[in-house]
């Protein structure tokens, strides 16, 4: 398992290199049918709290991972290059082969404490999702979640998973201490396309309904949308029933992004698009060549369109009751906001 460049403090001279986690896995499977087919494999951590390569083009600096791979089985996710360093696949594998980090809380609470540890902002839900299904039987995030709050550390969580709903009380005491920001990830809100390419997840308007009981409790929430799909779910009027959407949740901030198409995720899209939608394979290949990106032009002017509605739309603009009840709210976090069209990434 190559995990080892993910170690918040790296080995000194005198230091053999660790492995990050210790020998002991235990493999289960549950029999029920929310985790049929799934592999979960159970390991104690020896780092949770990881440094994000300086390679890495994102605006932060240190993220937690309580899992590795994702049961929201989203087709284009960016993510799944990073299974193949634990010698699983990018694609199937990805979906059904899960390492839970059973010692994540125990790990932030012990890391946190640490006189190395700086008090750096912690971004959460930027690799897969900490929210995700499986986070319903192994309750990582409540431990994780009350670590931070005990040291007063700031952080953020995106996510597509309504589940943080279930740990409200520990943001809203978190928030009272420390800078707490919150996003939820919709790239679009057609029903054909989110059952189709995020199979899953809750659906989008699920999603949309945790931003506003999020905001509502005070917890500045806003929507990534993302990714939007080329040739899929870029209309202008498809564009501007999302934005509607996002804008009635009462969304503080909405930051569009397009498609990224990187190894693993590329190979794993392109192979459903050939099932799904062949006629679009040439349009897709002309419009990415051999790129993770969409060309620029393309990237702003869908952007520029979303900014625009999102203006029209009001979002971010909260009603008079809603102000009251959110505190003054800082510029969003750049760990979840980005004025370019750059796609949270870590390795």
């Amino acid at each position: 398992m190559r995990w080892d460049n993910l170690r918040l403090a790296g080995p000194g001279q005198d230091d053999p290199a660790v492995p990050l986690f210790a020998r002991g896995a235990v493999t289960r499977t549950f029999d029920t049918p929310e985790f049929r087919g799934m592999t979960f494999y159970e390991i104690r951590a020896r780092s949770i709290i990881n440094r994000v390569p300086g390679a890495s083009r994102v605006p932060f600096e240190y993220t937690i991972n309580p899992y590795r791979g994702c049961t929201h089985r989203c087709i284009y996710c960016f993510a799944r290059k990073t299974h193949e360093y634990l010698d699983f696949d990018a694609g199937a594998d990805f979906d059904s082969k899960i390492v839970v980090k059973v010692n994540a809380a125990e790990l932030a609470r012990k890391e946190l404490a640490s006189p190395r540890w700086g008090g750096h902002h912690v971004a959460m839900g930027t690799n897969v999702d900490c929210y995700q299904r499986a986070e319903g039987r192994y309750k990582l995030m409540r431990g994780i979640l009350a670590a931070l709050r005990d040291a007063r550390n700031p952080f953020s969580i995106l996510t597509k998973g309504t589940l943080i709903l279930r740990d409200l009380d520990l943001l809203t005491e978190a928030a009272d201490v420390t800078d707490v920001s919150t996003s939820v990830s919709v790239g679009f809100v057609d029903p054909q396309a989110w059952r189709a390419v995020e199979p899953g997840t809750p659906n989008p308007r699920r999603r949309l309904e945790v931003c506003a009981t999020l905001n509502d409790n005070g917890i500045a929430c806003g929507v990534l949308m993302a990714p939007i799909l080329p040739f899929l779910t870029d209309s202008p009027d498809q564009l501007e029933t999302t934005v509607k959407e996002i804008a009635a949740s009462g969304a503080t901030h909405i930051a569009p992004i397009v498609l990224h198409l990187r190894p693993g995720a590329r190979e794993w899209w392109l192979g459903w698009l050939s099932r799904e939608h062949p006629r679009l394979v040439p349009r897709y290949l002309e419009l990415y060549g051999r790129d993770a990106y969409a060309p620029k032009a393309y990237q702003e002017r869908v952007t520029g369109l979303v900014k625009e509605l999102a203006e029209r739309h009001g979002v971010g603009r909260a009603t008079p009751a809603m102000a009251r009840r959110l505190p003054p709210r800082p510029a969003p976090p750049p760990a979840l906001i980005t004025d370019e069209p750059e796609q949270l990434r870590l390795l």
